[in-house]
């Protein structure tokens, strides 16, 4: 497996004036919901990262050999939302101190990890994961590292609670929506 593309940086641009970031919570459909309510929040997308396989499917990653996190990668606007602000969004969302999994959501893919994209983005992931670590009884193991290149997931990922999830029921993605996130629909 020559993971020398997978590992490479996201080459992908955010729209003029807008920044990434990337993170890994968990299972991501209810991830992007918690990103999608944030104002100034402009687009999000789920997919795949930090993993050693180039285009790798869902069924890939889930086989537990590629290696690759379950992200979302939000573009926003930092005049209208700070790094900071998506932080706080990302620890409100997930518990950081279980490895390799969330809930009933257990493997690699689900590991609690802040990838980010500048030295700055990186300093402040640092210092909030410090101020967290403060708060909490358990350490936490939440991987912060360079973004590395992105895979969109399947389009049936995308927006998935939006759409309805596997029962049907439409989630809001309203900005300072504050609806309990179902994560299945």
């Amino acid at each position: 497996m020559d993971s020398s593309i997978a590992q490479g940086p996201d080459d992908n641009i955010p729209a003029p004036g807008q920044q990434f970031a990337q993170f890994g919570a968990g299972c991501f459909w209810g991830v992007e919901l918690a990103f999608q309510r944030v104002s100034g929040v402009t687009k999000t997308e789920v997919g795949y990262s930090q993993g050693l396989l180039h285009n790798p499917s869902y069924e890939d990653v889930c086989s537990g050999t590629t290696n690759h996190s379950e992200v979302v990668r939000v573009q926003y606007d930092p005049k209208e939302c700070s790094y900071e602000t998506l932080l706080d969004v990302f620890w409100a969302r997930h518990d950081p101190t279980t490895m390799n999994r969330q809930g009933n959501d257990v493997g690699t893919q689900y590991r609690s990890g802040i990838y980010y994209y500048t030295p700055e983005q990186e300093k402040a992931a640092q210092e909030s994961l410090e101020q967290q670590q403060k708060k909490l009884n358990r350490k936490i193991v939440t991987e912060i590292l360079p973004a590395k290149k992105f895979y969109k997931a399947e389009e049936y990922h995308q927006q998935y609670l939006e759409k309805g999830g596997r029962f049907g029921f439409k989630q809001s993605t309203s900005k300072g929506c504050n609806d309990p996130i179902r994560c299945y629909g």
